[in-house]
């Protein structure tokens, strides 16, 4: 089993036929050609590993607090396989995250309407020590929230519907940029089930995943229940399915399960990293099942459901005591 590579420079309908065969069949694609600056992921990359290099008060003193969504995540916090209902050590990395660059004058109405929506919409935290990372993480999280619109509007019209199915769902998008540290780390310390990341799916609309290609890296499960790595590709970006996603579509596409696998024993240095980014719908997007997924025997579907409530649920069943 592969991940299949597609070339977004490809003519539209090949790419859109391409996308709806991988997103049914595994969940889960390689991208190329999609045109983002060089020097802008360089920044970007470069920025995220200055980050993590911070003595341990700086990068705490942008940890994510209680009720919140965005800041530092130290190590060994998160447990990802608990959205799955997993329970395992915590997870073997440790984390940043950048949400929405929004004037909460502009979703007031949102957060009046519900206020739990004011998770999504929590502010930013940067370090003083890195002045230049708030500019650089905007035009990244712009640049690969754009790159998700175009790939949702290239994914509706594989389902054969019009490529602005997916706009007005997306135009207030609570998405989350993720820079991702796994220290280097001797695997036979580890406790039982324990990894760098253990096995879930996400929980948005998709994700686009930049990645090295240090030992210990991603694996997806196929069909065939087995799991399978996803290898660095040179200037490309990991795509998966999400489940807001595979709910809209009926499960068409699928949301597949993936981890963070750990290094084999016994190689040289394996520190880790990438960034990740995860698009969610407009918190108040209802998530009903697309006409083109609906069976044609007219068959029960998935109760809609608000994108805000299902993410929300997800993101704190992951969450472990920030202290």
């Amino acid at each position: 089993m592969s991940v299949p590579t597609i070339d977004l420079r490809n003519p539209i309908g090949d790419v859109a036929a391409g996308l709806d065969d991988a997103c049914s069949h595994l969940g889960f694609v390689q991208i190329i050609g999609h045109g983002l600056e060089a020097v802008l992921e360089r920044d970007a990359w470069l920025t995220a590993q200055r980050f993590f290099e911070l003595p341990a008060s700086a990068k705490r003193s942008v940890a994510i607090p209680d009720g919140d969504a965005y800041g530092y995540g130290p190590y060994l916090v998160e447990r990802l396989a608990a959205s799955r209902g997993g329970q395992t050590p915590a997870d073997m990395k440790e984390t940043y995250s950048i949400g929405p660059f929004v004037d909460p004058a502009d979703v007031a109405d949102v957060i009046a309407a519900d206020p739990a929506a004011a998770f999504a919409y929590s502010p930013n935290r940067w370090p003083a020590e890195l002045p230049e990372m708030a500019t650089v993480m905007h035009r990244y999280y712009d640049a690969l929230a754009d790159l998700a619109a175009r790939l949702l509007s290239l994914m509706a019209i594989g389902l054969g519907m019009s490529p602005d199915t997916f706009t007005a769902s997306i135009d207030r998008h609570t998405s989350a940029l993720r820079l991702l540290h796994y220290p280097h780390v001797d695997p036979t310390t580890a406790e039982t089930g324990q990894l760098r990341a253990g096995a879930h799916s996400d929980y948005g609309t998709l994700t686009l995943l930049r990645q090295d290609d240090a030992p210990g890296g991603l694996e997806v499960l196929g069909r065939d229940n087995t799991w399978h790595p996803v290898p660095a590709t040179d200037g490309a970006y990991v795509v998966n399915i999400g489940d807001a996603l595979e709910r809209w579509t009926n499960g068409r596409w699928r949301s597949t399960l993936h981890r963070v696998q750990l290094p084999p024993a016994g190689g040289a240095g394996n520190e880790r990293f990438s960034i990740a980014f995860f698009h969610n719908a407009n918190w108040d997007a209802q998530i009903d099942c697309l006409e083109a997924c609906r069976p044609a025997d007219g068959s029960s579907v998935p109760a809609p459901i608000s994108a805000g409530q299902h993410l929300m649920e997800r993101f704190r069943s992951t969450q472990g005591d920030h202290t």
